[in-house]
Parts: structure tokens; sequence; C-alpha cells
């Protein structure tokens, strides 16, 4: 059984100008959201003794009432402890992890755990954390959390407007020959028979701008390995980029050449070669400048140079 009575919760900063669905998602990570929205939509939950809807924003001092929650769950899991994510910065506002190319950022879709639910089950004594962004399950690299409310929307902001500059080194098929190229391309989601959303270049009207600026690192006769600059965030927007020029990223089995992908793979390339390695900004409350770097996975350096 869950919460079996009447509670009532005063919301401070770690929850301030969240809605009150996701508040209370949070709070049970077990119970169904159809239950969560069934109650607020009932009156059972209030906000200052009032009814509120589920787009409710919380407020510093608001009074949540959370009425008896009683049913079955099942017993919940929890993360595994044997694996910790490298942190390579961490203030009492932001904390910064070197993710590992396999785990995903968050649960879902039948993943049970991503490395933000590790990360609050390795740190119970931060009230709040939350990811201020993405990059993909295959992908290794810089990822930002927030320890505070405050800090994920002013980092957040920063991302809006294009303030953070974010560098990924990739491996891709074939001789680079240009220094430095800028790409500007459309891209535009479609679903695949199989049912799985990609991102496409086709129609160079239609679909939303991407804009990467791709350098020369060094190359072999077969291979050539580029750091990426990111101006916009699309979804695989390095992926499809490279894809679309006739470089495909080494290791993707989403957008690569995949019989390559099958040699490679024999050969120790068990993964995607795209990781996120530098990342810098100016840190929005002490105004100082952030220069991150997440170094190239052993097994990526050693396949490059062979």
């Amino acid at each position: 059984m869950q919460n079996k009575q009447i509670q009532y919760i005063e919301i401070d900063d770690s929850s301030e100008d969240q809605r009150i669905d996701n508040f209370l998602f949070k709070l049970f990570k077990v119970v169904p959201k159809n239950h969560i929205f069934k109650i607020i939509r009932n009156g059972e939950v209030r906000v200052n003794k009032k009814r509120i809807k589920t787009l409710y924003k919380l407020k510093i001092n608001d009074v949540v009432r959370i009425p008896p929650i009683d049913f079955i769950v099942k017993k919940e899991k929890t993360p595994s402890t044997a694996f910790k994510p490298e942190i390579i910065f961490e203030d009492e506002w932001l904390l910064v992890v070197n993710k590992p190319s396999g785990l995903a950022v968050h649960g879902g879709s039948g993943i049970d755990f991503g490395l933000i639910e590790l990360m609050r089950h390795l740190n119970p004594e931060h009230r709040f954390l939350e990811l201020v962004h993405r990059i993909d399950k295959n992908t290794s690299g810089i990822i930002v959390i927030a320890k505070k409310r405050s800090a994920l929307k002013l980092m957040q902001e920063l991302f809006r407007n294009k303030k953070i500059k974010k560098n990924y080194l990739v491996a891709v098929k074939g001789n680079w020959d240009l220094q430095k190229k800028e790409v500007i391309l459309r891209l535009e989601k479609k679903q695949t028979p199989e049912g799985h959303h990609v991102n496409v270049v086709e129609d160079p009207l239609k679909g939303k701008l991407s804009k990467s600026i791709f350098y020369l690192v060094k190359k072999t006769p077969h291979k050539s390995l580029l750091s990426a600059q990111i101006i916009t965030g699309r979804t695989h927007q390095i992926r499809v980029q490279l894809a679309s020029l006739g470089f495909p990223v080494l290791g993707d089995d989403k957008y690569g050449d995949f019989a390559l992908n099958k040699k490679l793979h024999s050969s120790g390339l068990k993964r995607m070669f795209l990781h996120a390695h530098k990342l810098s900004f100016t840190h929005p409350f002490i105004e100082e400048k952030v220069e991150l770097v997440a170094d190239l996975p052993i097994e990526l350096g050693k396949f490059f140079d062979e």
C-alpha cells in the first residue's frame, strides 16, 4: 500500500514553478499517472485549500493537500550502484558528468533507469536533480544536471539563446578533405514503415533549420575524425547531416553504413563513434567562464589510431 493518510506539504524553492502533476509524479514514482490525474480532477489534491488544475504551477509557501493513495504497488526497483558516472564539475548549482555510451539520460520506453535516476539514487542528499539537456543513449560525453530549479531555468535559457558552446568528436566513413565546413540543412521528422522516427533531409523548404560547423582533426585513408560545433540542437543533427553528405558516423545503427558497421563491430568498434567532448558557457550565477572537457573514451581513441 502507498500513502494511507492525508499529507500537507509546504513548497520551497526546490519545487517552485513546477506543475502540480509533475510534482506528484516525482513524489509518487510508482503511482500510475492516470491515478494522479484522477485525484487532481476530482479535487482531492488541493493547494491552499483550493481546487486546482493539472497545469497549476506551484509557488513558494503553497501548501499542497495530498489525499490517501491506497492501492497495491509493485516492489520499487532501485538502480545498481556498481557503476558511478565520472563527475567532471560540481558546485552548489550544477553537477556535470561524463555519460558512457549505452546509458540513456532518463528512464522510459522499457528502460527502468537512466542517468538522472542513477544520479538521484547515488546522491540522496540533493533534493533537486534535473537534466538541463540531453544526448542520445549511444552518445557518450558531457551532460549537465541542475541541483536547483533556479539553475535549471537559467541554464536552459542559455541553451535556448545559443550562449552555450558545444563540441563533439565524431568519426566518419570516408576521406574528409576540408579543414572547416559549415553545414546548414533543414531536417524533417518522418516515420519509417517499422514505426521508428527518423530525421531526413528532403525538401529544402520544409523541416527545421539545423546548423553545424565541422573541423578536421585527423584522418586515415578510409576514415576521418572531426570536431563538430553545434549551433542548433536538432534531434540526431550531427548524424543526419553527415550521412546526407556521404560521411556516415561510424557505428551509427540508424543513419550509418550498416554493412560497414558489421565489419567495424568484429574489429572492435561496438558502439557509435560520437562523443560530447567540450562545453563552455558563462556561469549564470558567478558570471565566470566555465570550460568543461570530457576526454575521448579509450576504446574510441584506440580504434581510430589502429
